[in-house]
C-alpha cells in the first residue's frame, strides 16, 4: 500500500504547485491572437516586435532562478522555432516589462542571460508564421529553476531547452496565438 500512496502523494503535490506558480500578462492572453505589437520586424513582416508583458507568482520553495522561454511548436521546420529564451532571472524578479526583449532598451534583469533566437539574434523575435499557414500556438513559459544555470553565452535553443527542463521546478504556460494571412 506504501508504496503506491507515495507516486500518488508525489502527483498530488505536483500538482497543487502547478496551481500555485502562475504567469499572467497585460499584453497577451491563454488561446487570444497576439497583436501586431508582438509581430516580428523583417522576414516580410512589420510588427512591433515588441515582447509581452509577464509577470508570475507563486513560486515553490528552492526556486534560485527564473527562466522565460517563448516557443512556436507550428513553424514549418520539424523543429520548432525559439522567439525567446531568456535565463537566470534573478529570483527577486517577478515580471518582464514589456519591451524587455529589446536588447537596445537594456531592460532584460540584471545578471540574466539571453539566448540567440531562431532569427540568429539575441532578445525576443517576434511573431512571423509564413503566410497562409495558418494559426500558430506562441508558448511563453516562466519557469522555476532550482540553480542558474552554467550556459555558454553562444548555447544553442535545444540545449538552453534541456537545461531550463532538466532544472525546473514549476512552470506556467500562456499559448498565444498569431496568423497571418
Amino acid at each position: 500500500m506504501i508504496k503506491l500512496a507515495l507516486p500518488f502523494a508525489a502527483l498530488v503535490s505536483a500538482s497543487a504547485l502547478a496551481d500555485t506558480f502562475k504567469l499572467t500578462s497585460t499584453d497577451i492572453a491563454q488561446g487570444k491572437s497576439m497583436s501586431n505589437a508582438q509581430e516580428f520586424q523583417g522576414f516580410g513582416c512589420g510588427g512591433g516586435n515588441l515582447s509581452p508583458q509577464l509577470s508570475w507568482s507563486g513560486a515553490p520553495a528552492g526556486t534560485e532562478a527564473f527562466a522565460v522561454l517563448a516557443y512556436d511548436p507550428d513553424a514549418p521546420t520539424g523543429s520548432g522555432w525559439w522567439h525567446w529564451q531568456i535565463v537566470n532571472i534573478s529570483k527577486d524578479v517577478t515580471s518582464l516589462a514589456a519591451g524587455a526583449g529589446d536588447p537596445a532598451r537594456n531592460a532584460t534583469p540584471s545578471g540574466s542571460l539571453d539566448i540567440k533566437n531562431d532569427y540568429g539574434v539575441t532578445g525576443f523575435g517576434g511573431a512571423c508564421p509564413p503566410k497562409g499557414h495558418g494559426v500558430h500556438r506562441y508558448q511563453f513559459t516562466v519557469y522555476a529553476l532550482s540553480k542558474k544555470l552554467d550556459l555558454p553565452k553562444e548555447a544553442s535553443g535545444a540545449l538552453t531547452g534541456y537545461m531550463v527542463r532538466a532544472n525546473a521546478l514549476a512552470s506556467s504556460t500562456i499559448e498565444a496565438t498569431y496568423k497571418r494571412d
